[in-house]
């Protein structure tokens, strides 16, 4: 029996051997502690928070958000060892609640029978649902499990309050290019773990690229490396001289950084309809080349665009509204990519319009005064009288019809009982608004 088990461990260990040295080689350069850790000093540099509480072995419920290769499941590992708790670790795109209450069972068993702490580690824990998330919560609670979720969504809008309530949030960074830098250098160095026996030896301009399009992830960087390392055939000297164009043929396409139904999604929606407002033609077009580019629905952006025609250029230029929803037809009858120039063009004519919202700020005053007045009746003199039944209670009469009058026009009460004189559209003097303000001045002029 015991030559059986040694059997099976040298067996389990052989083939976790295996598995490693065929991992990418982000996987097999990920930091053994933090010695080899690089960024985020704001978190684990000397004397900061997390690191004390790693020292101390006394590591709270944690969730670590930031940005795809920014080192939050290193860091978890790292928490790992350095701590004397168990460490379990699930994903939550492949596990669910039955996975989590085994750990939570394991958990007591181990606290009871050695005192010893569990460290629940969950991986992208913004894909567990509410259902999942309470699952765990009291075991949070009451210390059967130490949780350290990893996420790259705002934690606020992806962990339920109950759960982030008892857990310390921890930013993490984006890389800067420095810190990728020597991600990359110390790989191409490593003779264990690294490229160092291939000898490989990228051109500078190669390795600035490498740096460069891999946006700050470490992940990105190093399995790109990787690809153009292999892809390249040792010369006469035995070294694998990396060129430019081997870089930019590994990295084909850059994924850019973006999730249509995360906060990214939001946070570049928000910038492309700022900078129209703000009346910056070139920050528009970059943002919304951003989302194009990562795969966002013209459509979505298409609808923002009429919004924004009417909310913020408005009346000041009521051309613009006709624009944005021609763009969408555009690209609605042509598709994409051909589609992006409408985009473009409506984006541009929207950022050098004349900008007003007084329309926004009337329609708004309109919904206020709509909620707390209730369902007032229409004046009878501007019901149409369709019966003799109507016309008998007065339906239509003393109705003045302004094409009647000089100008086309003639002042009347048009408001319900009570609302009389109230005012919403206030025009501007912002392009067309200005003619629109003389033209009301000249008709209402008893209305201040």
């Amino acid at each position: 029996m015991d030559i059986t088990v040694r059997g099976m461990d040298m067996f389990e260990r052989n083939r976790q051997e295996q598995l490693e040295k065929e991992a990418p080689l982000a996987a097999r350069m990920r930091p053994r502690g933090l010695d080899e850790f690089v960024g985020q000093e704001h978190l684990v540099g000397e004397g900061r928070v997390l690191r004390r509480a790693l020292e101390a072995d006394q590591v709270p419920s944690i969730v670590l958000w930031g940005a795809p290769g920014s080192g939050k499941t290193t860091l978890a590992y790292i928490i790992a060892s350095m701590t004397r708790s168990h460490f379990s670790p699930v994903s939550a795109v492949s596990s669910g609640v039955a996975d989590l209450r085994r750990i939570v069972e394991e958990a007591r068993e181990r606290r009871g029978m050695y005192q010893q702490r569990t460290i629940l580690f969950i991986d992208e824990i913004h894909r567990f649902n509410k259902a999942q998330q309470d699952a765990i919560l009291p075991y949070v609670e009451d210390g059967t499990v130490v949780l350290v979720g990893a996420t790259t969504e705002n934690p606020s809008f992806e962990v339920i309050s109950p759960l982030l309530s008892r857990c310390r949030v921890f930013t993490l960074e984006p890389l800067q290019d420095e810190q990728v830098r020597a991600i990359l250098e110390r790989a191409l160095a490593d003779e264990e773990r690294g490229l160092g026996k291939l000898n490989v030896s990228p051109d500078d301009d190669a390795l600035a690229c490498l740096v460069a399009m891999s946006n700050g992830d470490a992940r990105v960087a190093l399995n790109a490396l990787e690809m153009a390392a292999l892809a390249t055939v040792p010369g006469e000297d035995g070294y694998r001289r990396i060129t430019l164009p081997v870089v930019e043929d590994a990295f084909q396409h850059r994924a850019l950084l973006y999730d249509k139904a995360g906060e990214e999604h939001y946070n570049l929606i928000s910038a492309l309809h700022k900078s129209i407002r703000g009346s910056d033609p070139d920050a528009a077009l970059y943002w919304l080349g951003r989302m194009l580019e990562a795969g966002e629905d013209p459509l979505y952006i298409a609808r923002r665009l009429v919004r924004v025609a009417s909310e913020d250029v408005g009346m000041a230029d009521p051309q613009a509204l006709t624009v944005a929803v021609a763009a969408q037809q555009a690209v609605h009858f042509i598709g994409m990519p051909e589609g992006d120039l409408a985009l473009a063009e409506a984006a541009v004519y929207l950022a050098t319009a004349p900008k007003s919202n007084t329309l926004y700020r009337a329609y708004l005053q309109v919904k206020q005064d709509v909620r707390a007045s209730g369902t007032r009746p229409v004046p009878l003199h501007l019901r149409n009288p369709v019966t003799p039944l109507m016309r008998e209670r007065g339906y239509g009469s003393g109705y003045k019809y302004a094409h009647d009058y000089p100008g086309h026009f003639v002042e009347q009460q048009n408001m319900p009982e009570g609302m009389e004189g109230r005012r919403y559209y206030r025009p501007g003097e912002q392009g067309f608004e200005e003619e629109v303000r003389a033209r009301m001045e000249r008709w209402w002029k008893g209305k201040k």
